[in-house]
């Protein structure tokens, strides 16, 4: 089932912006599951969602490749315009951002968890930031278990740069979630973010927290490897390297004390056209690392 574009907004760049845009003959992307929303077990949950946006632009301004593009993972909505906000303020550059809720069975937004204070902090979210262009933001709904959450596609198709950048969160391999056999939710996902990054006249620059096991990884089963195989098939992957596998970007705590890293973030781009790959080396304060991508555009 093709993916269903449920929103359109059209984010104008003004004069100062045009200028800057039309100058790079490159774009760079980062992609962050924050774990910020509803898990326990992670730093930023019940945190101030301005702790959280501080952090986002910490890794924005100071890891090798600088992004013009963000994806996160796991945000809370009302974190949305101060991450605007903070993004502006640490990089020196004007940037748009928004946010996709998530929604649960019967479609209700699914609700972050309260700050330790016991105030709101919107709802769980992808969210993709934009910096200087102007940009068209539509999100596409992914084909989803209904008895849990309904994933996103958020997409921001920028027309000075002709490029379409989609960033998301598929389902999990868990319990509650893509429960089956051979992950079909997640398999049918893939295909529609394909086919939601795929615009005509555009490059394709896509990617989040996916999941999914690299095919070439040994992780997982070999049925649920080959979902992504299409993908690198008609992509490549930043951090590949001879091999459709990657450095680990998660790290999970089993119930019995020990510790798996694995791949599950990707950010797929034009073959021949990635130049550089980062995956950030510190101890951050999520489960996930962030990984980046520079992109050619000659």
């Amino acid at each position: 089932m093709a993916a269903a574009v449920l929103a359109v907004v059209t984010v104008p760049a003004s004069a100062g912006q045009a200028q800057a845009r039309t100058s790079s003959s490159a774009i760079s992307v980062m992609s962050w599951n924050v774990c910020a929303g509803t898990n326990p077990g992670c730093f930023f949950y019940g945190r101030d969602m301005r702790e959280v946006a501080v952090k986002v632009a910490w890794y924005a301004a100071t890891q090798p490749i600088r992004p013009d593009v963000i994806f996160l993972q796991e945000f809370c909505s009302d974190g949305t315009a101060t991450l605007e906000s903070l993004l502006e303020q640490k990089t020196g550059r004007a940037w748009t951002v928004r946010s996709s809720i998530l929604t649960v069975k019967g479609g209700s937004p699914k609700v972050c968890a309260p700050d330790r204070q016991g105030r709101p902090r919107g709802h769980t979210a992808v969210t993709v930031a934009v910096a200087d262009n102007a940009a068209t933001f539509q999100a596409h709904g992914l084909t989803s278990p209904p008895w849990y959450v309904k994933r996103m596609a958020l997409c921001a198709a920028i027309p000075a740069r002709r490029v379409n950048v989609c960033g998301t969160h598929l389902s999990a391999g868990l319990s509650y979630d893509d429960r089956e056999p051979g992950a079909p939710f997640r398999r049918k996902q893939v295909g529609e973010l394909l086919a939601a990054a795929a615009k005509p006249g555009y490059r394709a620059v896509f990617g989040g927290d996916l999941n999914l096991a690299p095919p070439d990884s040994g992780q997982s089963t070999a049925t649920k490897r080959r979902i992504l195989a299409p993908v690198y098939a008609a992509y490549a992957e930043c951090d590949q390297n001879g091999r459709r596998d990657g450095r680990w970007t998660e790290k999970h705590v089993r119930e019995d004390g020990s510790v798996s890293k694995r791949k599950l973030d990707y950010l797929f781009a034009p073959r021949g056209s990635v130049t550089r790959c980062h995956v950030a080396q510190d101890v951050v304060p999520s489960d996930h690392r962030p990984i980046y991508v520079r992109v050619g555009l000659g």
